[in-house]
């Protein structure tokens, strides 16, 4: 079946779709053996021989691998492919590997640890996922008491009526006039940590995250990547175990006390005859 070259680049992970087209524009695409210079041009990866600088990607299209990256985000990256604005992308950080998407997101002027892939199924697992924990390192304006970090803690409601759920928040160190506390979410509600701090009147000024899942900042510069292993993605893709049911516990058989005097409704009849009244049985009386 005929496909357009630059689905067949992106699928093979040599470029993203835009990036194949200028692969072909630049006259790095064959075949055939012949060079192909029309972006729009297709072919059938089962019949033809398609090559790019020189290489044969027929293998790569056929097994269509999926690919998972981990990406130290800087700030300044919007967590998207693409952007009506003209903004940086994460995608554009990472090449060599077709289209990616990011899963989930990080806010504009976040940094930290974002999975890019092309696993559209990983990416709903991951990103809905309520069991997946993401840690977050914070420097907020002020010092915070802890009857306001305790509220953060139990859940609070935002400016738009949203409900967080309960967090987990540690102190991690102060100065006068800077907090910094390690926050760990089970959700990802639009620049929730921001808005959580902004609710107790301290806003945020440094926002990262540090681990998603299993996965932690493992010493990745910012701006760079790396490819998950396999260990990794089964980890965090895998559902959550189902709790094992506790077992009843087991009735306990009331004993009577030891040396307990038998009251009237325990106390054993002696077994004979049935006593009487000691008096004569009454006579029948005589008709006349």
């Amino acid at each position: 079946m005929e496909e357009r070259l630059n689905k067949l680049i992106a699928a093979a992970g040599v470029a993203s779709r835009r990036g194949a087209d200028e692969l072909i524009k630049e006259g790095a695409v064959s075949v055939n053996g012949a060079v192909v210079t029309e972006p729009g041009t297709k072919a059938d990866p089962e019949k033809d021989h398609i090559k790019v600088h020189g290489k044969l990607i027929n293998a790569r299209i056929a097994r269509r691998e999926k690919v998972y990256i981990l990406l130290n985000k800087p700030k300044g990256y919007l967590s998207s492919a693409a952007d009506p604005e003209g903004r940086k992308l994460v995608t554009d950080l990472v090449r060599g590997y077709g289209k990616l998407h990011p899963v989930g997101r990080l806010d504009y002027n976040t940094e930290g640890l974002l999975i890019l892939t092309n696993d559209g199924d990983f990416t709903n697992r991951v990103a809905s996922s309520r069991t997946i924990p993401k840690v977050y390192e914070v420097k907020v304006k002020g010092l915070p008491n802890e009857n306001a970090i305790n509220k953060l803690r139990r859940g609070i409601r935002l400016d738009d009526g949203f409900k967080t759920a309960p967090a987990k928040i540690e102190a991690r160190r102060a100065t006068d006039k800077n907090g910094w506390f390690e926050v760990t979410l089970y959700e990802g509600h639009n620049q929730q940590i921001r808005r959580m701090f902004d609710a107790i009147g301290h806003s945020v000024v440094k926002l990262k995250r540090t681990a998603i899942g299993s996965i932690d900042y493992d010493r990745l510069p910012v701006g760079a990547y790396r490819e998950l292993d396999p260990e990794e993605i089964e980890n965090i893709a895998a559902p959550p175990k189902p709790a094992k049911p506790k077992p009843a516990p087991p009735v306990k058989e009331k004993k009577p006390r030891p040396n307990a005097r038998p009251n009237a409704t325990t106390r054993p009849r002696p077994a004979g005859p049935k006593k009487t009244s000691g008096k004569p049985a009454a006579r029948p009386k005589r008709s006349r």
